[in-house]
Parts: C-alpha cells; sequence; structure tokens
C-alpha cells in the first residue's frame, strides 16, 4: 500500500508540475509554501498543518505555521539537489493534499549550507568547510530603532564576528526608557498582558529579515529562546505555552540555514522551571525541528548536564575558564562534545565586574581557548552618550578587541581543516594543533625570552622540515624565523632540531609561535582554507 500511494503522489505531483513552470532553488535555501486558510477563531490553536517532502530517498516531515490574516506557511530547507516534490497535511479541507514540485541546484559560492559539529570537537558547514567560530553577543538588537539595527548590521559587515547571540524576546532595560520594543512577540497590552495563545506575525517577520541579513553577512544567528530578566511575563509562562512557542519558533525560523538553537540564557536564573523542565523542552526542540539545527543551553552559575542527548555543543559561561591555556581543555574532555566560552567576561568600563575587560585580557582569553581546542565569544561593554552597550544593543564597537579578533579569525582559517586540539594535554597546555603537521604555543602573560624547538612525539620522525612563526597577537604581525627546521630525536618523548636551534622572542606578552610542517614538495602540508 505504501509503494502504491507513493507512485500515486509522484505521478500526481509532476501533472501538477507539469501544468506551471518549476519554481527552483539553491540547496539550503529556503522553498516556502503558501496558502490561504480559515481566519475564524483562533488559528494558532486551531489549525495544524504540515507537509512531506521527498526527493525519492529523503523523506522530510516539515510543520508549518500561521501567518496571519488567513495566511499559512510551510518552510522546507533542502539538503540534496534534484527533483522534490511534496504534498500538504492539515486538519483543514483547504489546506491539506496540496500537491507540488521544484527543482533544487548546487549552491553558489557563498552557500556553504548549515554548520554542524565536525570531528567530535569542532565544527564544519554541510558542504565539510570548516567554521572556526568567532562570536559576540548582542542580545537585544532588534527591538532598537530602527536605524540602530541597521547601523548594527553596517559594523558587522566590517568585524570579524560570524555568529551572533540575540534574544527572540525583548527584556527590560534602562535604554528601553528611552526606546520602547516597537513590536511584541504575542498579541496582548504592552508591557505585560499577553494573550499566550496567539502570535505577533509582524513581530517575528523583522526578525526573520534580520536573520536573513545576518546570512548574507555569513554570520551564524545564535537565537535564544528563553531569558530570565523579564518583567513582560515571557519568563513565567506555563507548560504548555512554552510547548507552543518552541513549536512556532522552529516552524518559522528552522528552515534558516545559520539558525542554532540556544534554549536558554543563564537557564538557572530562570526561577520559573526545573532541570527537568529545561530537558523536556530541550528534547521537544530536538524533535519537532526537521532540520536538526544546533542545538545549546547557557548556564549562570550552575552549569547543566551537557551529556544530554539533545545538546549538540556546550555553551558555557565562564571566564575563568579561559584566563589560562591550561583550564579551557577540561571541560572538552567531560562531554566530549564541541565548547565554545560564549560569556568569558566582556571588553568594557563599566561598574559591573563582569564588563571590565581590557582589550589585551578579552584577546587572552580567546587565545587561550584557542590552543586549547574550544572556541570563545566576545563582548563589548562600553556605553556612550548616543547609544547604550554593543553587547545590548549593538551599534558601534567601542573596544580595541575586534581588529585583533579579526587576525585570529585568519590564523584560524589557516590552520588545519580538522581543527585545533591538545597536543600534549598532560604536559603542555600552551600548544594545540594538528599532531605532525600544526602546531599553535601561546605564552599568554609570560615573556620567555626564547622557545627551543621542541615537538611532542606524535606524529613527527627523524628528518621532517618545519616552518617557524613567530605571532604577535596584539600588535598583528607575523614573522617567519629564516631557515627550516629539521627534527631529530631527543629523548622518549620529543623530537628538537638537528641544530639545537632556539628562538629569540619578543618581551612583550601576549607572543605566540606556529610551526607548520613542510612537506617533500617544499609546500606546507596544511589544509589552508581558500579565500571566499
Amino acid at each position: 500500500m505504501k509503494s502504491i500511494r507513493h507512485l500515486i503522489f509522484y505521478v500526481l505531483s509532476a501533472l501538477c508540475g507539469a501544468a506551471s513552470d518549476i519554481s527552483t532553488l539553491e540547496k539550503w535555501g529556503v522553498f516556502e509554501i503558501e496558502l490561504k486558510g480559515p481566519e475564524q477563531g483562533n488559528p494558532f490553536l486551531d489549525v495544524r498543518l504540515g507537509a512531506v517532502f521527498t526527493d525519492g530517498n529523503a523523506t522530510v516531515l516539515v510543520p508549518g505555521f500561521y501567518d496571519g490574516a488567513g495566511v499559512y506557511k510551510i518552510r522546507f530547507s533542502p539538503g540534496s539537489t534534484g527533483d522534490w516534490r511534496y504534498e500538504t497535511k492539515s486538519n483543514r479541507w483547504e489546506l491539506t493534499g496540496k500537491l507540488g514540485r521544484f527543482a533544487v541546484t548546487p549552491p553558489g559560492p557563498r552557500n556553504h549550507g548549515p554548520v554542524h559539529v565536525h570531528n567530535t570537537y569542532h565544527f564544519a558547514y554541510a558542504d565539510s568547510t570548516p567554521f572556526k567560530q568567532i562570536g559576540t553577543t548582542i542580545y537585544n538588537w532588534t527591538d532598537t530603532p530602527d536605524e540602530l539595527q541597521e547601523e548594527t548590521l553596517r559594523t558587522l559587515a566590517a568585524a570579524p564576528f560570524n555568529k551572533v547571540r540575540m534574544l527572540l524576546t525583548p527584556q527590560p532595560t534602562p535604554y528601553q526608557n528611552r526606546f520602547a520594543p516597537p513590536r511584541w512577540p504575542f498579541v496582548g497590552t504592552p508591557p505585560s498582558q499577553w494573550d499566550f495563545t496567539r502570535f505577533n506575525p509582524d513581530y517575528f517577520r523583522h526578525i526573520e529579515a534580520r536573520i536573513e541579513q545576518l546570512g548574507a553577512l555569513g554570520i551564524e544567528a545564535d537565537v535564544i529562546l528563553f531569558n530570565p530578566y523579564g518583567k513582560f511575563g515571557f519568563e513565567t509562562m506555563d507548560a504548555v505555552s512554552d510547548e507552543r512557542y518552541v513549536r512556532y519558533i522552529v516552524a518559522r525560523l528552522g528552515a534558516y540555514h545559520n539558525i542554532w538553537w540556544s534554549l536558554a540564557n543563564e537557564y538557572d536564573f530562570l526561577r520559573t522551571k526545573t532541570d527537568a523542565d529545561w530537558d523536556r523542552l530541550g528534547t521537544l526542540l530536538q524533535q519537532c525541528d526537521p532540520h536538526q539545527r544546533l542545538r545549546s543551553i547557557h548556564n549562570g552559575s550552575i552549569i547543566f548536564d551537557h551529556n544530554k542527548p539533545w545538546i549538540t555543543h556546550v555553551s558555557m559561561q565562564n571566564g575563568a575558564a579561559v584566563e589560562e591555556p591550561g583550564r579551557a581543555e577540561m571541560y572538552r574532555g567531560v562531554w566530549r562534545k564541541p565548547v565554545v566560552y560564549d560569556e568569558v567576561k566582556y571588553e568594557g568600563v563599566t561598574q559591573y565586574r563582569w564588563g571590565n575587560l581590557t582589550g589585551q585580557e578579552m584577546v587572552h582569553r580567546f587565545w587561550c581557548g584557542t590552543v586549547a581546542g574550544t572556541y570563545v565569544g566576545h563582548g563589548d561593554y562600553f556605553s556612550t552618550f548616543e547609544e547604550d552597550t554593543w553587547t545590548s544593543f549593538g551599534g558601534k564597537l567601542s573596544g580595541q578587541s575586534a581588529p585583533r579578533l579579526a587576525f585570529l579569525r585568519k590564523i584560524l582559517e589557516e590552520s588545519p581543516a580538522q581543527g585545533i586540539d591538545p597536543i600534549d594535554k598532560w604536559q603542555d597546555v600552551n600548544t594545540g594543533g594538528v599532531s605532525g603537521l600544526y602546531y599553535l604555543t601561546y605564552f599568554g602573560q609570560s615573556t620567555p625570552p626564547e622557545w627551543r624547538f621542541k615537538l611532542y612525539k606524535n606524529g613527527v620522525s627523524e628528518g621532517q622540515r618545519y616552518q617557524v612563526e613567530i605571532i604577535d597577537t596584539w600588535n598583528m604581525t607575523v614573522t617567519p624565523v629564516e631557515g627550516d627546521f629539521v627534527t631529530k630525536k631527543m629523548d622518549n618523548y620529543y623530537y628538537s632540531d638537528t641544530s639545537g636551534r632556539v628562538v629569540r622572542l619578543p618581551s612583550n606578552p601576549g607572543i605566540a609561535i606556529r610551526v607548520r610542517r613542510i612537506g617533500e614538495d617544499g609546500k606546507l602540508a596544511v589544509t589552508v582554507l581558500p579565500n571566499d
């Protein structure tokens, strides 16, 4: 019976497609079905809608959503090229049984697809291009005046960040005493009288537009579903409303390939929910998302159990973990997932102890996390007369770290595709890379006068040739050391240079050494990403 139904489905959808032009889109793009349906009653509660998509190999059930004014939509992001067909399913006759087809073409040169976990501790796009995260936080930027949002996008276009953390619901701040949010996610009366059974489609259309603009800039949108800092009532919805909200968000936003899900910001500060509630909502997020975007949960004081199967990567708040290179790695070993230190305190000048890092310290923490095989997030907390802080509302960057993080991003994009991992984590916590190919040693706040060429034994044999460079992480310089270094066995653990060479180092902090193997053809034997 199943094969007969599939045959009928293919024949009818082929006839449907033959009668009109077939639409096309790129692989990993967004295909949208728009239908007219009932407006009476409460469509958010009364109408169920979805569609079955198939290319003959894969079959995907995708939920739909109500977009107001009698309009219903279903969004799907195809993961393969070729001909796709669909059939809608609904509890309303005017919405069910709609057939169609579309063609999916290869992606363009800037379309790498969604990011996923790669090589246990790292990330890559769907086309296998490595994703080396340099993230930032702009919590409330979509709630600011439109001209400030446009300024934020211009700032991001010139900044090094390839991921931003952002809230999906407004939170009250002093800045909003001057500029109240122009839109609200639910129908009701601000600031706290809401009908949680009726979403405000205009609010989410605005969010979608900003997510699309981030995607055009090559930036991932790490959207935070729940947050504890509210006087608007969104943090006190009951369990049924929470689940309805999660399903609606997934149906509306999940097809955008630059979406990441952050279930909560500082989840443990939201006293209306227990760990069991978060586990239930995280499991729901995993189950109702046909596109399986990345999922995390962010902590305040209490670290969540990141072994939960719905968690794809660790989103951590812990500034102390990246004050020295050796500390960051330990969380990696516990969960065997990518670790992103999304909040390590912010660069800024403020009375808050979490917002007064110097630019040098912010850059230092990124480098500590990098050589430990983890990733770090940025924050900029300088208030100006015209604007509030970047981390809260976007606008302009005021700190000194961003250009140095652009420099680090270039270093990362020239590093091996498989990611940087600790080389000898129990002994040399300052060095990460790929054994026998690539080494990045960061000296941090210490200022040794010299560095003796010495590589841990894994992947190394006698006679290998290496290039050595001195990196100044603050002044953003790379200085090659003259001549090749050739390995010979030093003892049971290490290889040194045949001539016993040492490298003289600058006397300032923030110095790193990059060591790259030279192949037999005289070229560097590491994977280098092509220019975008």
